[in-house]
């Protein structure tokens, strides 16, 4: 298959999923997410044991991608509704994902890049890695990550994250437990690399049935939890909030807030 917002490579036991949109700092549009659907499902079908996630350029993931956060002003309710389910169904497809899977975060990996970042099995970082749930800056809502980073960090962290919305670099990120190791950048692939194939000399029956298993024990919990965050994410874009804040964050001026107004 052909991808228009990535890259798929396989050899031997390992593949690797490269976004390839430098120029926008590989940020989320709708066709990288169907890429990005599209792309797990071959790559669990094809012959690797193992899969690596980077990002081209200098950054692994900025989050939304401008023109799509343009697209939400004139979007309706329904779209709403659609756009953040399949936003949640992306980041669930990442998580459920059978094989081992290896995030190697070359640069900023910001609110859903954070998200693709750290709900890999494995995330390596370069130090200068930046990683940061920011929506609430934008009155946006954090929703389907909030799922899976309160199962990783608690609740009091979690709190502290979504509701500062602060930028947190690699060396924090490795403290919370949301990075498992960090390398220099000129032996960061080298590095996943070295994983992945410590990792395709086990029993690949093992590692999916132990994914599998961990799974299990909150699969349903998960599933419940996203839907409640989907619809979350698809009400607080009929705020005045939301709205202002889009507007400040694409004219680059301070918000003017309104508070829960509709």
């Amino acid at each position: 298959m052909t991808y228009s917002t990535l890259q798929f490579a396989v050899e031997g036991e390992l593949a690797t999923i490269t976004l390839n949109r430098p120029d926008k700092r590989n940020a989320i549009s709708p066709e990288m997410i169907d890429d990005l659907m599209g792309v797990l499902d071959e790559a669990e079908r094809c012959a690797a044991r193992v899969v690596i996630l980077t990002g081209a350029g200098s950054a692994f993931c900025a989050g939304m991608d401008l023109e799509a956060l343009r697209n939400l002003a004139t979007q309706t309710q329904e779209q709403h509704a659609a756009d953040a389910e399949h936003m949640g169904k992306m980041f669930y497809r990442v998580y459920r994902f059978p094989k081992p899977l290896i995030a190697a975060v070359n640069g900023p990996a910001i609110a859903g890049g954070t998200g693709l970042a750290t709900l890999a099995d494995f995330t390596l970082a370069v130090p200068e890695a930046k990683f940061g749930y920011t929506e609430a800056r934008i009155g946006f809502l954090p929703a389907a990550v909030s799922v899976f980073l309160l199962r990783q960090v608690g609740e009091k962290i979690t709190r502290e994250l979504l509701l500062t919305g602060r930028i947190f670099d690699a060396a924090e990120a490795h403290r919370l437990g949301l990075v498992t190791e960090i390398v220099a950048a000129d032996k960061l692939m080298d590095a996943a690399r070295e994983l992945g194939r410590t990792l395709a000399a086990l029993s690949p029956t093992s590692l999916t049935m132990t994914k599998r298993l961990i799974l299990r024990w909150n699969e349903h919990e998960i599933q419940r939890d996203l839907a409640v965050a989907v619809r979350e994410s698809a009400e607080i874009r009929r705020t005045a909030d939301f709205r202002e804040g889009l507007s400040a964050f694409l004219e680059k001026r301070p918000p003017r807030w309104q508070g829960s107004k509709q």
